[in-house]
């Protein structure tokens, strides 16, 4: 294995990359029925804009392309077997922290998009129990 495998790493990886980077590439072994050694190629699209709790924030818009190689990879987009490409979100900072994920969760299925939900607490009812935070008096 070449040393830079990134199984079950890549979005630690994407919390590190430097957002001015042009491109990164990296290996993975596909889950495929057969396993691949492929490329991740990892590419920067700039800032995307977003909002968490009213609070406006930018998030760094990753696209990760799947570099099948060899015969196979001239072959795979002509039979469908390319893996479509996954967009990723990254908030930057001191604490790096994922955002949202669009792409495929496993081979062949279909694209998913995951993405952060900021919860949103009900305001302290006056009489409200201290002791019990789950009392409600709706």
């Amino acid at each position: 294995m070449p040393p830079d495998v990134a199984n079950g790493m890549v979005l630690t990886l994407l919390k590190n990359i430097q957002p001015d980077a042009t491109q990164m590439k990296v290996s993975m072994v596909a889950a495929t029925p057969k396993p691949r050694l492929v490329k991740l190629a990892i590419t920067s699209r700039g800032e995307e804009p977003f909002s968490v709790g009213g609070s406006s924030r930018k998030a760094v818009h990753y696209v990760v392309h799947v570099e099948i190689g060899g015969a196979a990879g001239l072959i795979a987009p002509l039979l469908g077997k390319q893996p479509p490409d996954a967009h990723v979100g990254i908030l930057g900072g001191e604490a790096p922290a994922f955002v949202k994920s669009e792409a495929p969760l496993f081979f062949g299925g279909p694209v998913w998009r995951i993405e952060l939900a900021s919860p949103v607490w009900p305001s302290k009812l006056a009489g409200d129990s201290k002791d019990n935070p789950t009392d409600s008096k709706n």
